[in-house]
């Protein structure tokens, strides 16, 4: 495995950009400069997340999100 996390990554086991093994690792998402524990969803080449919503679902059940844009620096955390 790469030390440096995927361009983009999903928490959703339905999204093509889920990665297992790569959530195993704990990566954490910095944006704006801030550690952010909600991040569903980030891509660092288009530069935005999406953050969870409160417990708020869908009408499918899913969690609702938000899409915010700016710079995003994902990294793994340490054990």
């Amino acid at each position: 495995m790469s030390d440096t996390p995927p361009d983009r990554l999903s928490t959703d086991p339905e999204s093509p950009y889920y990665d297992a093994e790569m959530l195993a690792r704990n990566v954490g998402v910095r944006f704006k400069g801030e550690d952010k524990t909600n991040v569903d969803e980030y891509c660092v080449s288009e530069g935005w997340v999406r953050l969870a919503v409160g417990n708020s679902k869908d009408r499918r059940g899913k969690q609702l999100t938000i899409k915010l844009n700016g710079p995003v620096e994902p990294y793994f955390r340490e054990s």
